[in-house]
Formats: structure tokens, sequence, C-alpha cells
């Protein structure tokens, strides 16, 4: 229900935010809308090229994907407001097949990336989340952050001398203007300021003109020149798949951190389908492909205060509008500005508040090896997706050989009784029941020995063939065992494969 503030004002509940109707029949919520999808697209055009020209393409195939992406998941995604396009990270898994291939395979693996992840989609990808830890996320975002700044590093290499200058006032401003104002982007504020020196002093300095023609028209569908057998799809398969993945972590977690911001719900699954269908869009569009993109989906919903999927549709058409109206100026930025935001972009994605010295001596020291793991494996891979699979292994390594350690065994024997008594603590699965069999006194124990596991839990095979495994030492010493405690979900596991494992072995 809507309810009247202080001021007047109606103050609208998240879900009547993304009403699309509701805000179309609101001026004052239409204009959030608008002036938010004005300042992401021009946010968007620096970024769009600079991605393509990591990914070794011309700008136009980052701006064609930006436009694209955005509108059509404007209509397919799960999460309102969010904001996908060309993407850094999409860029740096796919950039070999360029350079290998040439851009015809590169279009090719986008639309088989999209395919992936619609099927990823329908088979649950999005419920995996839940297994992805945070430090698994920070690791992955800080290793984004390197390689965004090690890619512009070429760019620095074999200039001018003017470049050095011209990137240090462009780095001035992408720092220092946000403490000013935020009234307009600092990343767009340095390219006008750097374009404008550059033409006015006629500076001799490399263009984004240089790397490839600004498109003069709107997209156009366009067909792959690819061979369409086996040999094609051996080649474009590691890219698609790392490409799917990669798009998909990025856009799930962005898709979190929306529900977050904003405090409300979203389809994770039908955004995962969304994203591949708007690759797919995108790939026969002539489009370089992307995924959702963290920090501008901040500037529309933190900042500009967007919550509906206006906002993203009106994002796409105002930078297809700027780019092909004004091709011919943007060609002329020079491409110190460009890695001016870059290295803007790669200082703000990295998470500093996860090196600082308090934090690291805080967090426990498993949390930090997973997240230095994810770290140095995808800046060594220049993959996210390896880089991330290997760091969520880890986690589930550590973690496995911290919870065993929560298992123990404590022995008491009445002599009067002729009884030896166990009562078993802990969570026991195949990490923590490998240690059980070792635990118990078989040869000194009398002839009843009684297993109390009323404190535990059976989780899977490993264990019930540990317990077999005991049962069948005592029995070879002549000894009885009697196991008691066990919760229902544990005693049905038993029923059902006790003895049924090789013996206990």
């Amino acid at each position: 229900m809507a309810t009247k503030t202080t001021s007047g004002h109606t103050a609208l509940t998240p879900e009547e935010r993304q009403s699309v109707l509701r805000t179309l029949k609101s001026p004052r919520l239409l204009k959030v809308e608008v002036l938010a999808g004005l300042v992401v697209a021009l946010a968007l055009i620096p970024e769009a090229i600079a991605f393509s020209i990591i990914a070794g393409v011309d700008p136009r195939l980052g701006l064609f994907a930006s436009f694209t992406m955005a509108v059509s998941i404007a209509f397919l995604g799960g999460r309102p407001a969010m904001i996908s396009a060309a993407t850094g990270a999409i860029a740096l898994v796919i950039a070999p097949l360029v350079k290998s291939h040439g851009v015809d395979y590169f279009i090719a693996a986008v639309i088989l990336a999209g395919i992936f992840q619609i099927i990823l989609a329908l088979l649950g990808v999005a419920k995996l989340m839940r297994f992805v830890p945070r430090q698994v996320m920070v690791g992955f975002v800080n290793a984004l952050a390197i390689l965004i700044f090690m890619s512009q590093v070429p760019e620095l290499l074999g200039v001018p001398w003017l470049v050095y200058p011209l990137t240090a006032l462009g780095l001035l401003i992408v720092f220092g203007l946000p403490k000013i104002t935020t009234a307009v982007p600092a990343p767009l504020v340095a390219i006008v300021v750097l374009t404008l020196i550059a033409v006015l002093a006629s500076l001799a300095v490399p263009t984004v003109g240089d790397k490839g023609e600004m498109p003069e028209s709107l997209p156009s569908l366009f067909m792959p020149n690819v061979p369409l057998n086996f040999e094609t799809l051996q080649i474009l398969f590691p890219y698609a798949l790392a490409m799917a993945f990669v798009g998909l972590l990025e856009s799930l977690m962005t898709a979190k951190l929306v529900d977050d911001v904003t405090d409300t719900r979203s389809n994770k699954t039908r955004e995962s389908w969304g994203q591949g269908a708007a690759n797919i869009i995108t790939g026969f569009f002539g489009g370089m492909g992307g995924c959702a993109m963290i920090g501008q989906t901040m500037i529309n919903v933190k900042a500009s205060g967007a919550r509906t999927r206006i906002s993203t549709f009106l994002a796409g058409v105002f930078l297809l509008i700027l780019v092909v109206a004004l091709g011919d100026i943007v060609a002329l930025i020079p491409m110190a500005a460009l890695v001016a935001v870059m290295i803007f972009v790669s200082v703000a994605t990295f998470d500093w508040h996860s090196i600082k010295p308090s934090t690291l001596r805080m967090m426990p020291k498993s949390e930090t090896t997973v997240m230095l793991v994810t770290v140095i494996v995808t800046v060594a891979t220049h993959n996210l997706a390896i880089g991330v699979g290997v760091g969520v292994l880890t986690a589930m390594v550590l973690f496995a050989q911290r919870v065993a350690h929560f298992v123990t065994v404590t022995r008491a024997v009445s002599e009067e009784r002729g009884v030896a008594a166990y009562v078993v603590n802990g969570e026991l699965f195949f990490a923590s029941s490998n240690d059980l069999y070792t635990q118990f006194e078989y040869a000194l124990d009398p002839e009843r020995v009684v297993i109390d596991m009323h404190a535990s839990h059976l989780w899977d095979a490993s264990t019930i063939a540990a317990l077999d495994a005991i049962t069948e030492k005592y029995k070879q010493h002549g000894k009885h065992v009697d196991i008691i405690g066990l919760n229902t979900a544990s005693l049905k596991m038993r029923e059902r494969l006790g003895g049924k494992l090789g013996g206990g072995h």
C-alpha cells in the first residue's frame, strides 16, 4: 500500500516502484527513470569502447552489444533496473579467441555462450549461487580489477610521451571530480576534457579512431562466417562455456546486490535465461556480448534511484542515439582518456576493505586463503570461470577439513557391568568419518560395547561404511556392538545402506 509522508508525497513500497505501468503514469517517477537512463548511457559509452579494445575488436562491437544487451534484458531479465552491457569480464574471457581466429569465430562464441546460458538456466544454475562463498566473490571482484588494470599496461608502452601527462590529467579528473560534484559522471568529464585538449592542441596521440570505425547506422543482422562442423565447435566450446559461466556469475552476483539495495526479490532463473537470450540477440546483431554490470547498475539504482525496466531500456536507446549521431566526435577521443577511465574502474572495482590489515587479522585464515587462491588462479589463467571454480573447490576442502575436527569421541568403561560406552558428538561425513574408525579400543574394551550417536548426524555412505567397519572389527574380537541414539534420518540411511557397502571396507 502507498502511504502519505509528512511532506505530502506518496511513499511507494519497493514492489510498487517496480511497476512500469505505475511509473509511466507518474511524471515524478518517470523523470527519475529517464534521467537515470541518460546518466548510465553517458557513462556506458567510454566503458563500452574500452572493453571493446580489451577484447581486441572494433569499438562498434562493444557499443552495439551495450545497446542490444540493455534493450533485450529490459524485457527478458528477472531483475528490474539492472544494467547489462559489454563488460570487462566477458572481454577478458573472449579476447584470446579474437587473436587466434578472428571476429567471426568471436561472434559465433557469443551466440553459443547465450545458448549455454539458457541451458544452464533450465538446469537450475541460479540455485548453485548459494554454494559460492562470499570470499570467492570477493576474490572474483579483486581479480577482475587486477586484470582490467593489467589490460591497460600495453596502452602505456611505446607511445608518444604526451600520453602520460594526458593520462595523469584524466586520473586527476576521474578521482577528484566526485569529491566536488556527482552531477555529471567523472569518466565522461575526463573524456570530454582530454578530447578537447587533444583536438584544440592538435596533439599526435593514439585515438579511438585508430582502433576502428564508429557506427554510422543502426546495428543490422549479422551471420558469423564459420564452418558448421565439429572442429568449429571444439574451438568455440571452451570460450563459450567460460563466457557463459562468467556472465551468469557476474549477473547473478549483481542481481543479489540489487535485491539487497532495493529490499526486493528477483527471479534469478529468469535473469539467467534472459542473459542467454540477450547474448544470442546481441551476437546476431554483431555485438560482442556481455552481462550485468555492477558499476553501471549501482549508478542506476543507488546513485540515480531507478527501480524499473524503463531506465534499463532507455540506457540502451540513449547510448545508440549518442554514438550514431556523435560517432565522428567519439572517434577523436584519445586513448589516454580511456586508459584513465579503465584504471578508475579497476580501482573502484577492487574491494580494498578485504586487504586491510585489520580485516586480515579478523578474518579466519581459511577465508583469506580462499580469496587469495581465487585471485591468483584467475590472474594466472586470465579466466574468471577457472578462478571461481578453483576458489569454490578450495573453500569446500577447507570447510570439510575444519568441520572434520569438530567430531569428538568420548569413552567410559563400567567394569561392574562389563560395558564400554562411547559417545560420538559432531557431524559425520566423508571427511570426519575417516578418522572415526581409529578412535575405538577394539582389543581393550569388554565384550559389550555401546556407541551413543544422539549428538551426531550421519550424512553420507562413507559414514555408514565407517560404522560397518567398526562393528566388523569388534566382531573379529568376539565383541558385540549396539549403536543407539540415531535420529530418524540417520537411522533410515543406516537401515538402507548398512552392511551393503562392501563388508565394511
